[in-house]
């Protein structure tokens, strides 16, 4: 996709890029995107100003003769990680593209890719923070200390369990989200998507960069070295966060469905009244976020999505986890004392399933 432009970043309706119509139907672009990540593509999803307002073009890189459209690449982003996945900087020069919908509707239209392109930087996130826990996990178990293996280690445990309860509830929540995605013919479950996918890509996206840290932590000072993958990880897990709207604009989304689609709050009331009674900390979360709505302001807007994200969660959780489980992840994630401590038959059955061998979740 091109959207991001210098002077407008994320408020891209200040884009100056402009497309003409031509006598042949297609429109003419002329203007630049500051961030045009994958420029080797076959074509890309662009954001102009036509004379009806904001609009959405497909834009191939070769034209239907087999000419190049007039894309001139600027330079490549000379970024933190994300490097095997080049963007770059990019001019139109009368570059050929055809609308897709109607103009003025060209945000609406690109948000269709931007909804699942923000569910996969939630994914992204989450296969990140899996891969720098196993590698954790692994080092842990193999690794002696004081006389035994770090992963016996009072302490060390009560980290790594965590770790994996903290991961538990975002597989249970992403699986309940990509069947919202591939339910494309049922309104609710677009709703759902709608609602929880920026919720997602701002908890889970966030939580990544401390996570990833702290699985530095466990392996040492090797973790900090780049014989280790985990500098690596480190170096991406701030890309997800930022690209496909940043963290206030996650929010600032949630806080617009909540508003605009009363629906959305009906659906996030059934969503909590299915589960209701089973943990009080989540019942508590629920009467909190109820307050927050009532007169929701936009500097409450972090609290207000990192709720509905870990109800949303919690959830799945009482759902589909083990009782066990689902009582400590909302321990966790919902007792704003914070400082849980989890009991060892939990710690057992967490490190279990995270070496794949443990006990399995009962069906729904």
């Amino acid at each position: 996709m091109g959207m991001t432009e210098k002077q407008g970043g994320s408020d891209v309706l200040s884009n100056t890029t402009r497309a003409e119509k031509s006598a042949d139907g297609f429109y003419r672009l002329v203007g630049h995107k500051w961030f045009f990540s994958v420029p080797q593509s076959d074509a890309h999803l662009v954001l102009a100003q036509a004379p009806g307002g904001l609009s959405c073009f497909f834009v191939p890189r070769l034209l239907p003769d087999g000419q190049r459209n007039a894309l001139h690449l600027e330079r490549l982003k000379d970024k933190l990680g994300n490097r095997s996945n080049a963007s770059s900087e990019v001019e139109f020069y009368d570059a050929c593209g055809w609308l897709v919908g109607e103009e003025g509707d060209g945000v609406r239209q690109i948000l269709k890719m931007g909804g699942l392109t923000r569910f996969d930087c939630a994914l992204g996130s989450h296969a990140l923070m899996r891969r720098a826990w196993s590698v954790a996990f692994y080092h842990a178990f193999q690794r002696q200390a004081f006389g035994k293996s770090l992963v016996e280690q009072p302490m060390m445990r009560q980290v790594l369990g965590q770790m994996a309860l903290q991961l538990e509830g975002q597989t249970a929540f992403l699986f309940r989200l990509a069947r919202a995605w591939d339910k494309r013919d049922d309104g609710q479950e677009v709703l759902w998507a709608r609602l929880f996918t920026p919720a997602a890509k701002f908890a889970i996206c966030k939580s990544a960069i401390p996570f990833v840290g702290e699985a530095m932590e466990v392996l040492g000072g090797i973790g900090y070295c780049e014989e280790s993958e985990l500098p690596r990880l480190y170096r991406e897990t701030p890309v997800n966060s930022i690209w496909e709207g940043s963290g206030n604009i996650m929010c600032l989304d949630v806080m617009r469905v909540l508003s605009k689609q009363p629906a959305a709050l009906e659906l996030l009331a059934t969503e909590c009244a299915e589960v209701k009674g089973q943990n009080r900390h989540f019942d508590r979360g629920w009467r909190q976020l109820q307050q927050l709505l009532r007169r929701p302001a936009e500097e409450q807007g972090r609290e207000i999505t990192r709720l509905v994200y870990r109800l949303g969660a919690g959830a799945q959780m009482m759902r589909y986890a083990s009782p066990p489980l689902a009582q400590a992840w909302c321990r966790m994630m919902l007792d704003p004392r914070g400082g849980v401590r989890l009991d060892a038959q939990t710690l057992d059955d967490l490190l279990l399933r995270g070496t794949g061998r443990g006990r399995q979740a009962p069906q729904a």
